[in-house]
């Protein structure tokens, strides 16, 4: 009898043993599998792209002009105030339905109308994502700002993100450059990726979109970049990033041109106010740009420290604790010295429509 159960025993372990075998087995050729899709359809753009503009304005800029410079991170019009993110520390990673998805994008066409912009920079815009249920943003706001030159680039294309669970799916989002003033060309510029593979072929690939306006009777441009610098690295791809970027601007500077950069940096100017918002041990924290490294050519880095420009999702805005927040100073504007700046202002929308706010800019060349 002992000699039976034991036998029995020996058989029931090999059972389990070949189970979890052929589980392990299952899980590890998923995940081959995913890897190998992700490798075979990873987005891989050239270091310079042109980009295809919708030509619609028909103002012309001449220098001694003025105008207002609008940039917003749009948080794929599913980052209102009832989200929170997983990456942030939250637990949501669908954060909105198709309803507050279409409440979000219109709350923001209806922001930014009367500040009149003659220039918009948009980031974080779904042309065909899950997060945002196929919702092609791009198409939306081509069709409120239809007097515009409208310019896209991509800077997250992935045909499926395959964390956490449920897993993002895919995303297909990037910049969104509006100009009330005719574009001559406008570029894709490829920005250091610090990933390496395979977490490289799920990830962003950011950019620059550069984009060039003529000066009636002038043989210089105003050069205009919208971007979105790195968020989750360890530091060393914003750094690599800056550094490209100053190195596009200081030549577009040597050529005499006027120069307005502005987006989510995803760091602080060094000669903003860094104690405005203190950190909070445990939630993400933005890098910092060392301002003298750009003040010494003329550049002017300029963010509001008077009001927030971006909120933790660690937890839904609406409802909460407004103290408990961790809030940032991480969108702003570089601009080239032979450029004027008259004001300076992030409108306080109250993170309804995004986690972040607004920032408003009005300038004049020369």
């Amino acid at each position: 009898m002992k000699k039976t159960r034991k036998r029995k025993k020996k058989s029931f372990l090999r059972r389990v043993g070949r189970f979890f075998g052929v589980l392990l087995l299952i899980v590890v050729l998923l995940l081959a599998g995913v890897i190998a899709l992700l490798s075979v359809t990873e987005y891989k753009p050239a270091d310079v792209e042109t980009v295809e503009v919708a030509a619609r304005a028909k103002r012309t800029l001449a220098e001694g002009d003025s105008l207002t410079v609008l940039t917003w991170n749009v948080g794929y019009g599913a980052l209102g105030d009832n989200a929170d993110f997983f990456m942030d520390g939250g637990k949501k990673v669908m954060t909105a339905d198709t309803a507050r998805i279409r409440s979000n994008l219109n709350g923001i066409v209806s922001h930014v109308d009367p500040l009149t912009p003659d220039v918009i920079f948009f980031q974080e815009t779904d042309k065909s994502s899950f997060r945002s249920y196929l919702t092609n943003e791009v198409s939306i706001f081509e069709n409120e700002f239809g007097s515009f030159d409208a310019a896209y680039a991509n800077n997250f294309n992935v045909l499926f993100v395959p964390y956490p669970i449920p897993p993002i799916g895919k995303v297909d989002s990037g910049l969104l450059t509006f100009s009330a003033y005719s574009v001559a060309a406008a570029e894709r510029v490829q920005l250091p990726v610090p990933f390496r593979w395979p977490i490289r072929t799920a990830n962003l690939k950011r950019c620059l979109l550069v984009e060039r306006i003529p000066l009636a009777e002038s043989e210089k441009q105003l050069v205009i970049i919208n971007l979105h610098l790195e968020a989750y690295d360890n530091g060393e791809g914003k750094v690599a990033q800056t550094k490209m970027l100053k190195e596009i601007l200081d030549k577009e500077a040597q050529n005499g041109n006027y120069v307005i950069a502005g987006g989510d940096f995803n760091q602080i100017f060094s000669n903003a106010d860094t104690n405005a918002y203190p950190a909070q041990e445990g939630k993400w924290q933005a890098g910092e740009i060392d301002a003298a490294e750009f003040t010494a050519g003329g550049w002017q880095l300029l963010m509001d420290a008077r009001t927030p420009t971006c909120r933790s999702l660690d937890q839904a805005y609406a409802g909460a604790d407004h103290d408990s927040f961790q809030y940032y100073l991480i969108d702003g504007f570089i601009v080239s010295p032979n450029v004027t700046v008259n004001l300076l202002e992030t409108q306080d929308y109250g993170f309804v429509c995004s986690d972040h706010n607004p920032v408003l800019m009005k300038v004049t060349l020369g």
